[in-house]
């Protein structure tokens, strides 16, 4: 392994650089990944999705050298201030840069996330530094990433590893230029290849469109980093808004959107096209909800809102909207979404992620990869937010299912006492923020 490749990275940023992050967990090989509780185990044969099963903060708001576990249920739980929040955007940002996103629309406020004691080094430059360990079919693979704010956004240096081997690096040599020079093992006579990559986007997720893969280094390159941008991509931040979700909607495409205020029209198109998933969500109705709940249906609306067809099927006319109902049985009026408490909207929502997937959420998952061989991360920041023991404990095992399944994985922040209840549960993994 080229000796120069090892040692690249950027400089300081008021905080150690990028080769700083790439150390092993205590006890842990390099490259060694330990099974977290509850976490889903792959059987003889079975294909091994990839996931993200550690978070890294090594300098990222209140985080200083923190590294989270993550498993198929996963709460983030601490007091205010703790950090919980900015730990779940620091998921979605990697997410984001996976998917192609450039620098100044993941982070419009840079500055917000560089820790508070960070000074500048003598060329004035301060930033942040983020990470994460990715496990599937390639083995345990490892982003580092240092993100340079002070005193222009850009990437200031990126490392992709495995089993200690430095598969990629990229490191800012010339702050004039809008690249950051990069090197990538190539095998063979060549060894590495060295190439400038652009200074405002995740090298990683480039790399499939500069490696040809014609040697057995270009492959171990390929796999790693398609393994990293697969799991990355598929991620859901789920933030539902009772207040958006209360009135009719137009009739759409049927796919959830982050803040839930379609969700009518997503129980649209699931009431025809998912008919065993509805059946299980309109269950979890009758226990999260108050009263009787037999089923959940829709309900067209005119313009103005009125009612225009009593059928659950019913879409109104030309520029109709739909109305979400929850159905209470023969001879009984049905409830419409609108009439629903806060924490009944917001259980309705989470529970219907839980028991989906990217065809019916507004994601954008790797296209080059079957969904089946996909898992849906769902993050909720504040996921008792609103909700009692009742509706909590619900969702905790709804999420235990669709994580024993291997195909929605929850990370989620809570309050302390959400947490202990957690805690009791078998398959949770609750980690503690408190300082």
């Amino acid at each position: 392994m080229d000796a120069t490749l090892r040692a690249a990275g950027p400089g300081a940023l008021g905080a150690p650089s990028v080769a700083d992050d790439e150390h092993p967990a205590p006890g842990a090989r390099p490259g060694e990944h330990r099974t977290g509780p509850g976490e889903h185990r792959s059987r003889p044969g079975e294909y091994r999705r990839p996931v993200v099963t550690e978070l890294r903060l090594s300098a990222f708001g209140p985080h200083r050298s923190a590294a989270f576990p993550l498993g198929p249920v996963t709460l983030l739980a601490g007091p205010s201030g703790s950090g919980k929040s900015q730990a779940l955007e620091a998921y979605a940002a990697l997410a984001r840069l996976a998917s192609g996103d450039v620098l100044e629309e993941v982070f419009p406020d840079p500055e917000a996330r560089v820790p508070e004691a960070a000074r500048p080094d003598g060329g004035g430059r301060r930033g942040f530094r983020i990470g994460c360990t990715v496990d599937g079919p390639a083995g345990p693979v490892r982003l580092a990433l240092a993100v340079q704010t002070e005193p222009t956004l850009r990437i200031a240096g990126e490392r992709l590893s495995q089993e200690g081997d430095v598969l990629l690096a990229t490191a800012l040599r010339d702050p004039r230029r809008p690249s950051v020079q990069a090197a990538w093992l190539t095998g063979g006579a060549t060894g590495m290849t060295r190439a400038p990559l652009p200074g405002d986007r995740l090298g990683t997720a480039l790399l499939p469109l500069r490696v040809a893969g014609a040697t057995a280094g270009q492959r171990r390159v390929l796999a790693a980093a398609e393994q990293v941008v697969v799991a990355l991509r598929s991620v859901f931040p789920c933030d539902p808004r009772p207040g958006r979700m209360r009135a009719p909607v137009p009739p759409g495409e049927g796919r959830l959107r982050a803040d839930c205020r379609n969700l009518a029209d997503v129980l649209r198109r699931t009431r025809h096209e998912c008919g065993t998933r509805h059946a299980l969500l309109a269950r979890a109705a009758a226990t999260g909800c108050a009263g009787p709940v037999t089923g959940l249906g829709v309900r067209g609306a005119g313009p103005a809102g009125g009612a225009v067809g009593s059928g659950a099927d019913a879409a109104g006319g030309a520029g109709g909207l739909v109305a979400a109902v929850l159905e209470r049985g023969a001879g009984r009026p049905g409830t419409e979404f609108g009439r629903l408490a806060d924490g009944e909207l917001r259980f309705l929502a989470l529970a219907l992620v839980l028991l989906t997937g990217p065809g019916v959420l507004a994601v954008d998952p790797a296209a080059e990869l079957l969904s089946a061989r996909q898992a849906l991360t769902v993050l909720a920041d504040g996921l008792d937010r609103g909700l009692d023991r009742r509706q909590y404990a619900e969702l905790l095992r709804l999420a235990l299912l669709s994580g024993e399944r291997g195909h929605i994985r929850l990370v989620a922040a809570v309050g302390e006492d959400a947490a202990g209840t957690a805690r009791e549960l078998p398959g949770v993994s609750v980690v503690d923020l408190s300082p």
